[in-house]
């Protein structure tokens, strides 16, 4: 976080120095020439750069060939005369300076100040002498009426109170001054004066609540995660940089009052500029981080200077459009990720488990990105929009400019319900492993196995309508795309079979549940543990490590040993000479046994337990058990069972059966047995290749 609100403090300077663009133009509308000097209003009406603009745009127009490549040139061309017209006014404005700052002061001591010294000075004074009253007032009035346990209240609620005061500032100083009546000229400068000042203390309060520079025990902490080094650098920086750009702002929009000329109006707005780009590098250099650096933050403290110094050069030729790109290119990304940290923290649900706040995390923290992509965007479209109608209107650009923001209006739309839809599906995810009863978690298992491909699905969902509808914001027809995009499903169901029938498979699965992730499964020579599922296949995890990957077609029937209770089989021979009875008593207690243990009762469903005679062996009695079980939990209670049993017999002397071994005896009988089976072997091959010929 730290490291991303230096990058985006070095920036701000590049930032506010462009705002100052449409300050710094000349506007026609305000220009108030002295009323005797009619030819010198037409004369500086004609020296405008976008009234010289203009003329040249409507000859170029007619003048305009037919083609691609001419409308291209003719762009340039529209472009060029543009900045070149700003730049000959401003230089031609060079020489008239000292006689327009005459006659500025003269407009200002007999127009605006009515004779008066100092008027306007005064009146400004006042109001912001009667507005600090008013605030100091009304701070007093909440710290009286504020009980004591309410002055422990949360910092960051604290933090956002800092605004009211403000306000309050605001109303005092402003009411005062619209309730009485003043000449146009001095109203207009008093009220431009006090909105920069208010501005002023706007910018400076939102430093304050997210740097506060200083903090003691039980002052509200700062929202901005830095020390209290970098806090109190950037807080000055940011002060300084905001009071010299709103009082440039109102000195730059006051001149056309005075009568300056269009020219000296934008160069003297462009010289203030200098101030700020000299603050920009200021803190380029200085920041607190570039000492620790390096050679690489040396040569990024180079890089941004010459950046801001080349944005300074496009908006003094006029390019806002390309001018604003360049900021949103710098500042636009760290500013949506410090913005995103700092609702994080002022909403208070950055660990938050519950839905309802998972869901208000992500509304507050993606909404809080969009709104500042959304404004952003809005302003681009506006600056684009003022840019080709004084340079020249072009319906391809215009339209394309015009798709693009539409887009990433889209995008941001598109982002917002991914993000819900994915926090609600990984929250659920979470609770699956959870679950109070045999029911639940089951359903928990479907939930787990499901949720991942209904993610995936709506992921390609969402993305599809996204880009259609960018596309047809661009003027794309996208109905061919929609008809092709059938045809071309068409062809792959045909040339496809396999795919489609092991998507198809898939769904059939899902919907009569065969199986979830975590189960453990067998199907043909398959078998495994479920892991995860994609569109066409499932992947098991053998017991013994390797893992497969099965196309859901190729499954066909599927054993699920993990579903519901699994019944074990035992066997186990025992000799004619035994006592069958004690037998089972024995084996019925070694299951009553196993039932109460700790380990394994938690997992018993139906005790050990014997059946009773199988069969007469050749070597013994063949006795049967069966055990019912949790899936997955007989294997160790069958390997303890078998333990107890070995023990317990051994103790009572029942002993079990071993097959007998017969040794023949002598070697001429071992003989002739071998030269009997010979020849009848030989026998049985020529009755064969009989029974063939």
């Amino acid at each position: 976080m730290n490291v991303h609100l230096s990058r985006a403090a070095l920036i701000l300077a590049s930032a506010m120095l462009a705002l100052c663009c449409l300050s710094a133009r000349p506007v026609l509308a305000q220009a108030v020439a002295p009323p005797p000097a009619k030819v010198e209003q037409l004369l500086g009406l004609l020296d405008d750069p976008e009234v010289k603009t203009w003329l040249a745009g409507q000859k170029a127009a007619k003048a305009k060939p037919e083609g691609d490549e001419a409308a291209v040139a003719g762009e340039i061309s529209t472009v060029e005369s543009y900045v070149r017209a700003r730049i000959t006014a401003m230089v031609q404005a060079v020489p008239r300076l000292p006689s327009e700052f005459q006659r500025a002061v003269n407009i200002l001591v007999t127009d605006v100040n009515s004779g008066r010294r100092g008027a306007v000075t005064a009146i400004l004074l006042v109001l912001v002498a009667v507005g600090y009253a008013a605030e100091w007032l009304f701070r007093r009035l909440m710290i009286a009426r504020r009980r004591p346990t309410e002055l422990q209240a949360e910092h960051n609620m604290r933090l956002l109170t800092e605004p009211i005061p403000l306000l309050v500032f605001a109303v005092a100083s402003a009411g005062l001054f619209l309730m009485f009546s003043w000449p146009p000229l001095l109203r207009r400068f008093v009220l431009t004066l006090l909105c920069a000042f208010i501005a002023f203390r706007v910018v400076r309060t939102i430093a304050f609540m997210l740097l506060r520079p200083k903090g003691g025990h039980g002052e509200p902490t700062r929202l901005v995660e830095v020390n209290d080094a970098s806090a109190a650098f950037w807080f000055l920086r940011v002060q300084l940089f905001a009071g010299l750009f709103l009082f440039g702002w109102a000195v730059v929009s006051l001149m056309p009052t005075l009568g300056f000329s269009p020219g000296a109006h934008g160069l003297i707005g462009y010289a203030l500029g200098l101030g700020l780009l000299a603050i920009g590098i200021e803190t380029v250099w200085r920041r607190p981080d570039a000492q620790r650096a390096g050679a690489f933050g040396h040569a990024r403290a180079w890089l941004t200077s010459v950046l801001l110094a080349l944005l300074w050069m496009v908006w003094v030729a006029g390019l806002n459009g390309l001018l604003w790109l360049g900021i949103y290119a710098l500042i636009l990304p760290p500013a949506v990720r410090g913005v995103g940290a700092i609702a994080a923290r002022v909403g208070g649900r950055e660990h938050s488990k519950s839905l309802g706040n998972v869901i208000a995390n992500v509304l507050i923290v993606r909404g809080a990105r969009a709104v500042v992509i959304g404004l952003a965007v809005a302003w681009l479209a506006y600056i684009f929009r003022e840019t080709t109608t004084m340079i020249g209107n072009s319906a391809s650009v215009e339209r394309v400019i015009q798709g693009v923001l539409n887009g990433i209006i889209v995008l941001l739309i598109a982002d917002l319900i991914w993000q819900l839809a994915k926090a609600y599906i990984e929250f659920r995810l979470e609770l699956t492993g959870h679950g109070s009863s045999a029911d639940e978690l089951a359903r928990n298992g479907r939930l787990r196995t499901l949720l991942p491909i209904f993610r995936n699905a709506l992921a390609v969902f969402i993305a599809v309508v996204a880009v259609l509808t960018i596309l047809a914001g661009l003027g794309i027809q996208i109905m061919p795309l929609i008809a092709g995009a059938g045809i071309f499903g068409v062809a792959i169901g045909f040339g496809s079979q396999t795919l489609v029938k092991d998507i198809l498979s898939g769904v059939f699965y899902m919907l009569d549940d065969a199986f979830r992730v975590g189960e453990y499964i067998q199907s043909g020579s398959y078998k495994g543990t479920v892991e995860s599922f994609s569109l066409r296949s499932v992947r098991l995890r053998h017991h013994r490590g390797p893992v497969f990957t099965v196309p859901f077609g190729t499954l066909g029937a599927v054993q699920n040993m993990s579903r519901d209770w699994v019944m074990e089989k035992i066997t186990m021979s025992v000799t004619y000479d035994s006592d069958v009875e004690l037998a089972r008593k024995l084996i019925k207690k070694i299951g009553q046994e196993l039932a109460e243990d700790p380990e394994f009762a938690a997992s018993t469903i139906q005790p050990l337990k014997m059946q009773g005679i199988d069969s007469f062996g050749d070597s013994g009695i063949v006795l049967t058990m069966k055990l019912m079980t949790k899936p997955g939990e007989q294997f160790g209670i069958k390997r303890r069972a078998y333990v107890m049993i070995k023990q317990a017999f051994d103790e009572n002397g029942i002993k079990l059966a071993t097959p007998p071994v017969q040794v023949a005896g002598g070697e001429e009988h071992g003989t002739a047995a071998a030269g009997d089976m010979l020849r009848r072997r030989r026998a049985k091959a020529a009755e064969a290749l009989a029974a063939a010929g």
